[in-house]
C-alpha cells in the first residue's frame, strides 16, 4: 500500500509544489528552493518525505544532489488511480448506451 504513503506525502501543499517543480525535470535543493515560502533546510526535510514515499529519487552532482521524479514510485500510484478511472469510464458508457436518445447507435 505504497500509495497510500504517497497520497499522504502529497497532501501536504509545499511538498505538493515541490514535487510539481520537478515536472519539468531535474532540479537541485536551491533551484527547488527558490520563489517558495519556506527555507533551503525545510525544501530538503520535504524532499526527505517525498523520496520517502517514493516518489523522487537523487543523484550526486558534485557537492549537491540533484531530485528527480521516480517514474516507478508515480506508476505504482497510477495504476491504483487508473482503477478509478477505468470504472468512471467503464459507467460512463454504459449510461450512455442505455440513454433512449442513444439507443441503436453504435459507440466508436
Amino acid at each position: 500500500m505504497a500509495y497510500g504513503h504517497a497520497l499522504q506525502c502529497l497532501s501536504d501543499p509545499t511538498r505538493r509544489a515541490v514535487f510539481e517543480r520537478l515536472r519539468s525535470g531535474p532540479k537541485s535543493v536551491g533551484e527547488l528552493a527558490r520563489g517558495l515560502p519556506v527555507s533551503r533546510p525545510a525544501v530538503s526535510q520535504h524532499l526527505k518525505a517525498l523520496k520517502e514515499a517514493g516518489l523522487v529519487k537523487d543523484e550526486p552532482d558534485g557537492a549537491r544532489r540533484i531530485y528527480h521524479i521516480d517514474p516507478d514510485g508515480l506508476g505504482e500510484l497510477r495504476r491504483w488511480l487508473d482503477q478509478f478511472w477505468d470504472g468512471a469510464l467503464e459507467a460512463f458508457k454504459k449510461h450512455i448506451d442505455t440513454t433512449p436518445e442513444n439507443k441503436g447507435s453504435k459507440t466508436p
